[in-house]
């Protein structure tokens, strides 16, 4: 309780003084290539580097590496700022077993009373399967606390195990908890439908939560009006972070147009999965190499297909790869070389699920290269509004394969075109979306937060340009 003696003791031992000290959850991350690592790398990374004491709490790393078999980028672990603290309190893996010698007691005995008590924890108490990583990472970070106070705990979801853990950290341990939307909680933001009945504990969770956070974050203005009308309680409290993309990683892409002696080369880079409009795209790609500049023009698929082994074959049947169709599977690549793999193509296809409230990390990077992008999603989704303005551009008035195959075309022509001032605007635009420019200002709230004014830290910048706050809005 807010006021128990515990509390009391716990907020005592605190103090403002030194550098402020977070509490990160992030179940997933490094190395971990789920697509919301990203962010929350990025998000470690730049407390890490604006002087906090960081203190991430991740997943274990056997579930990664065990029972998500292929969803592991261990390069990425390289990329962690050296001062991040990583704590992975451990877990059952129980939903996840498939070898009846890992079974518990209760489920190798009983095994349809273990199905239903799973069943009752899902329906009653909080429908989500990462619900055990709950009581080690409260009494981890308890413990950690009482060595040494926490000024913020900050929380990403998904999963939202990692929310629920904020709000009770913040009444046991009385310091406020932010928590940061990548994904919709309770409603799938690719299809726009409710992921939960009417009477889920979802629902209340999401609102207590809400109600206790002294700040709560979305990747884009879509998700936030969304929760601001059904939580108009906590709707002041509601800000936008978009993510962004890491000049580090990237590095600097210079003008280079393409051979002219040798076809183009598009590429699209990021998880495949059952969601893309991979039927507009592919065939938006065969109506389009009929056209001379796409003559002998080659489509590379770089990337994973799903995020689970399960995922791969039927995916893999959805790639018409081989043959005259000019599309080639890739694979993989490990983060540490995508500057090499941005450089291989000379225009882009960023193809993603078409929802108002959908828009992906990998737009941002795909800015940074300064390559022409074709666009093949629905026209109304969040990510055009970050493309708006990027003068190497193409998408269609609707999510057709001829829009499609016209957005090739026009890439191509531009791509041809090799207008080195084009590139310098493109990139240019990008710049507004470094993570610099996009978690500064958020940063600096919650400094604020945990009772470290902005003025304390000396190497937070000095002030946003027009196009950085616009960006962070």
């Amino acid at each position: 309780m807010p006021n128990s003696p515990m509390n009391r003791m716990l907020r005592g031992r605190g103090g403002r003084a030194g550098a402020p000290r977070v509490l990160y959850l992030a179940y997933y991350f490094p190395p971990s290539r789920a697509s919301g690592v990203f962010r929350a790398r990025a998000t470690a990374n730049h407390l890490a580097s604006r002087g906090w004491e960081t203190t991430v709490f991740a997943a274990p790393r056997e579930f990664f590496e065990e029972y998500l078999r292929g969803a592991c980028d261990p390069s990425l672990e390289a990329t962690v700022h050296p001062r991040v603290r990583v704590h992975r309190p451990p877990m059952s893996f129980s939903h996840w077993e498939r070898d009846v010698r890992g079974y518990g007691v209760l489920r190798r005995n009983f095994p349809a009373l273990s199905r239903e008590l799973h069943r009752v924890l899902q329906s009653r108490v909080f429908p989500e399967l990462y619900l055990n990583w709950i009581p080690r990472v409260l009494a981890d970070a308890v413990a950690c606390h009482l060595r040494r106070p926490f000024d913020l705990v900050l929380a990403t979801g998904n999963p939202f195990v990692s929310f629920a853990a904020a709000w009770f950290l913040g009444r046991l341990l009385g310091v406020p908890y932010a928590v940061d939307y990548r994904d919709a909680w309770t409603f799938n933001q690719f299809t726009e439908e409710p992921k939960f009945p009417a009477g889920s504990p979802a629902h209340g969770w999401e609102r207590r939560v809400l109600d206790g956070a002294a700040e709560a974050v979305f990747v884009n203005d879509g998700m936030r009006q969304w929760h601001r009308e059904r939580y108009p309680s906590a709707a002041e409290r509601m800000t936008v972070v978009p993510n962004g993309w890491e000049p580090e990683l990237l590095g600097d892409q210079p003008f280079r147009p393409p051979d002219p002696d040798r076809p183009l080369r598009f590429g699209y880079l990021g998880t495949v999965t059952s969601y893309l409009p991979l039927r507009e795209l592919f065939e938006g790609w065969r109506l389009a190499r009929g056209h001379p500049l796409l003559e002998g023009a080659e489509l590379s698929i770089h990337g994973h297909l799903g995020f689970f082994p399960k995922d791969v074959a039927a995916l893999r049947r959805r790639l018409p790869v081989g043959g005259e169709t000019g599309v080639r599977y890739a694979g993989p690549f490990d983060k540490a070389d995508v500057r090499s793999v941005y450089a291989q193509h000379d225009a882009l296809v960023f193809c993603v699920p078409g929802a108002r409230y959908v828009t992906s990390g990998k737009v941002f990077e795909y800015m940074a290269s300064g390559k022409p992008v074709v666009s093949v999603h629905q026209p109304e989704i969040a990510a055009a509004e970050v493309l708006s303005g990027y003068p190497l551009w193409f998408a269609g008035g609707e999510l057709t394969a001829e829009e499609v195959a016209r957005s090739f075309v026009a890439a191509a022509e531009a791509a041809r075109a090799g207008d080195r001032e084009r590139h310098a605007r493109a990139v240019a635009h990008a710049r507004a979306f470094t993570r610099e420019a996009t978690l500064g200002p958020w940063e600096r709230r919650l400094r604020k937060l945990a009772g470290h004014p902005p003025d304390d830290d000396p190497e937070a910048p000095a002030g946003q340009s027009e196009r950085e706050a616009e960006a962070t809005r």
